[in-house]
C-alpha cells in the first residue's frame, strides 16, 4: 500500500498510472459515418490514388500548354474549341495542335491536354458559343497548371491514417473519398463511477440539513463521454466498508476503469485506500498529488485496470479527472496523449506568404520542442481533403499582415 500523502508532481503521478495499463482495448469495426471521435485500431492505407483521374481545378479550357506559350493580352494565342467534357463523364475528346475543350471545376481533362486556362483569361472570337469556335488565350499556362494530378491528394497504398488516430470530421471525409465505408476502431472504454458518503443523495431527492446532492457522478460522466468513454453510474454507496468493497469489486469486474468520488481525504472515515488495496494488486500507487485543488487524490491500478479515488469537492474532482482520467481513457484507446483542442500559440517553422487585406488560414501540423510548440505549414490546394487530414489546425494570418516569418508566434485554431 502506498503511504498516505506521499505526494508526487502531476506529471510523475500520471506517468506512474499510465505505466500500469497493460494493453490497448480490443478493436471493433463500425461504419465510417459513425466513427467521429473514435480512435483507429490499425493503420489505414489508400486502396487507390486520390484523385483517380486528372481533374480541372477551374472552369475553363483544357489545352496543350505549349500552345499558349507567350500568350498575353496584347498578343493572344488563338485556339479552336472542339468540344466539351460533361461533368461526371470520361474525357473522350483528343486535342490536336492549337485545339482546346471546355472543362468544368472537378471535371476530367483529356489525356492529350496538360493544363487548363481559366475562362477569365480567355475571350471569344466572334459570336459562336457552341463548338467548334475560336477563343483568344490572354495568359499563358504551364504544364500541370490548374490540374489535379492522379494521386496528388494521396498515393495508392500510402498510409492515410496511423493506428491510434483520433478521428475528426475531415478524416471521415478522407476515408469516404477513398471508398472506405467501415473502419476498425478501438472499443470505447467502459468507466464505472461510484459516489460514496452517508451525506450524499441523488439529484432527484430533496436535501435536508447535512445532505448534499451527488453531482460528481454526472460531471465525471460528462468528462468520460468527452474523452470517448462510456460511463456506467453505480449509484451512491454509504460509508460502509463491506458495502463499498462489494460495490467496487462488482463495478470493476464489468468495466475497464473505476472512479470513486469522495472519501479520499485523510480521515477516520476514509475507506477508499482500503477498498482499492482490497481489489487486487498492485492496489494504491499513490495518495496525494502536488496540485491545488485536489491534493488528496488517490491513484491506483488493479490487474492492469486504472482506479481513481477523487476528492468530494466538485471542482477538485473535475480537475483531477481531467489530469488523470482523461489521458487514461485515451491511452486505453491507443493514443499517447489526448488530442489538442481550442486555440494555441505556436512558433512558425517557415515563412508563409499572404496578401495584406485578406485574413488567411493555413493548415499546420503541431509538434512539441524544447523551444515550445512549433507550427509547420501543410501546404496544399484548398480542394485536397488530406491537406486537413495531415494538419492539427489552421494558422490564422490577420488581414493586415503581409505574410509571417519563420520564428514568429502564430495563432493556431485546433480541429
Amino acid at each position: 500500500m502506498a503511504e498516505f500523502f506521499n505526494v508526487l508532481p502531476p506529471d510523475e503521478a500520471r506517468a506512474l498510472l499510465l505505466r500500469q495499463l497493460t494493453a490497448v482495448l480490443p478493436p471493433e469495426t463500425i461504419s465510417t459515418e459513425a466513427a467521429l471521435g473514435r480512435v483507429t485500431a490499425v493503420s489505414i492505407t489508400a486502396p487507390h490514388p486520390l484523385p483517380t483521374f486528372r481533374r480541372s481545378t477551374m472552369d475553363g479550357y483544357a489545352v496543350r500548354a505549349a500552345d499558349t506559350y507567350g500568350a498575353s493580352e496584347s498578343l493572344p494565342a488563338f485556339l479552336q474549341v472542339v468540344g466539351e467534357v460533361p461533368m461526371g463523364k470520361v474525357a473522350a475528346v483528343t486535342l490536336g495542335v492549337g485545339q482546346a475543350t471546355i472543362v468544368h471545376t472537378g471535371g476530367m481533362i483529356p489525356d492529350s491536354a496538360d493544363a487548363v486556362v481559366q475562362v477569365e483569361h480567355t475571350q471569344l472570337v466572334g459570336f459562336e458559343t457552341a463548338p467548334p469556335y475560336e477563343i483568344e488565350v490572354l495568359k499563358a499556362v504551364a504544364p500541370g497548371q490548374n490540374v489535379l494530378q492522379v494521386g496528388e491528394d494521396v498515393a495508392q497504398a500510402a498510409e492515410v491514417l496511423p493506428a491510434g488516430h483520433w478521428l475528426r470530421p475531415q478524416d471521415l471525409g478522407g476515408l469516404l473519398a477513398l471508398g472506405i465505408t467501415e473502419v476498425a476502431v478501438v472499443r470505447q472504454p467502459r468507466v464505472g463511477i461510484l459516489a460514496t458518503g452517508d451525506e450524499v443523495i441523488a439529484p432527484t431527492q430533496t436535501a435536508v440539513a447535512g445532505q448534499i446532492r451527488d453531482i460528481n457522478s454526472y460531471t465525471v460522466a460528462g468528462q468520460v463521454r468527452q474523452a470517448g468513454g462510456i460511463p456506467l453510474l453505480g449509484g451512491i454507496v454509504l460509508d460502509n466498508l463491506a458495502a463499498l468493497q462489494q460495490a467496487a469489486a462488482d463495478m470493476l469486474a464489468q468495466t475497464d476503469m473505476l472512479v470513486m468520488s469522495a472519501g479520499s481525504s485523510v480521515s477516520v472515515r476514509d475507506m477508499t485506500v482500503t477498498v482499492i488495496d482490497g481489489l487486487g494488486k498492485p492496489g494504491v500507487l499513490l495518495h496525494g498529488v502536488a496540485t491545488r485543488p485536489g491534493k488528496p487524490t488517490i491513484v491506483g491500478a488493479v490487474g492492469g485496470k486504472p482506479v481513481l479515488g477523487l476528492p468530494g469537492n466538485p471542482v477538485s474532482a473535475m480537475v483531477q479527472f481531467d489530469m488523470f482520467g482523461t489521458p487514461t481513457i485515451y491511452r486505453l484507446q491507443g493514443m499517447a496523449a489526448p488530442p489538442r483542442r481550442g486555440l494555441v500559440w505556436a512558433k512558425l517553422t517557415q515563412n508563409v506568404a499572404s496578401e495584406s487585406g485578406r485574413e488567411d488560414y493555413v493548415p499546420a501540423r503541431l509538434a512539441d520542442s524544447a523551444d515550445g510548440l512549433l507550427a509547420t505549414p501543410v501546404f496544399g490546394k484548398s480542394n485536397l481533403i488530406y491537406t486537413l487530414v495531415n494538419a492539427d489546425g489552421l494558422i490564422k494570418i490577420p488581414l493586415n499582415k503581409g505574410g509571417v516569418l519563420a520564428g514568429e508566434l502564430v495563432e493556431v485554431k485546433l480541429f
